[in-house]
């Protein structure tokens, strides 16, 4: 897994090419498909990959979320989680 410099709100990231995330309806949820498994991601979970993964910067997904939410303290929260989902190899920051 990527052992490089901590995420920074500038940073754009990307589900790993070999990562599908969907809704699935049989589990209700949705999920982070890979070669050698299926994640089911809750919904906050969800709402973090689907906010980074669409947007510009993880700045502007932390605005997004903090919008969507009405908090304005998630962002050590958020990042924290997408270092976690970096380590476990489901997202990456964009070249």
């Amino acid at each position: 897994m990527e052992t490089e410099r901590p995420l920074q709100l500038d940073d754009a990231v990307e589900l790993n090419p070999t990562h599908h995330f969907r809704w699935e309806e049989p589990q209700r949820s949705h999920v982070l498909l890979y070669p050698e498994g299926i994640v089911k991601l809750n919904e906050t979970a969800a709402a973090i990959i689907e906010a980074a993964t669409g947007a510009a910067s993880l700045g502007a997904a932390v605005t997004a979320l903090a919008a969507r939410y009405e908090r304005a303290d998630l962002e050590p929260k958020i990042i924290a989680f997408l270092e976690d989902a970096r380590a476990k190899g489901w997202i990456r920051v964009k070249s």
